[in-house]
């Protein structure tokens, strides 16, 4: 009778151990994943951080050849001012050398 319900323990314990095995495992098992998941979020947030750097970037490189068109237009302009003030000169010598006493 002894025998039987020392059986009967060590069925239980074993019974209770291998209960408390499974839970650890579960737990382990749900952490890994919601680990797993906040990973997947960070990535997808690093993903978008970079499109945006990226979107950024391009826009830094638009607004560079924007600023660099412009700069070359107004140095073109300038020294076409520049021969139209010559050419006025020029002109206006000629024509004080044909009738000086204008």
């Amino acid at each position: 009778m002894s025998l039987i319900i020392a059986l009967i323990v060590v069925l239980a314990a074993i019974v209770v151990i291998s209960l408390i095995a499974r839970g650890v495992k579960q737990r382990k098992e749900k952490r890994a994943g919601a680990r797993h998941h906040e990973a997947e979020q960070m990535r997808r947030a690093a993903k978008v951080t970079n499109l945006e750097a990226d979107r950024h970037a391009a826009e830094a490189e638009e607004r560079a050849a924007r600023s660099k068109r412009e700069s070359l237009a107004a140095e073109q302009q300038q020294m076409a001012s520049a021969a139209q003030r010559s050419t006025a000169h020029d002109l206006q010598t000629r024509a004080d050398e044909v009738d000086p006493d204008v």
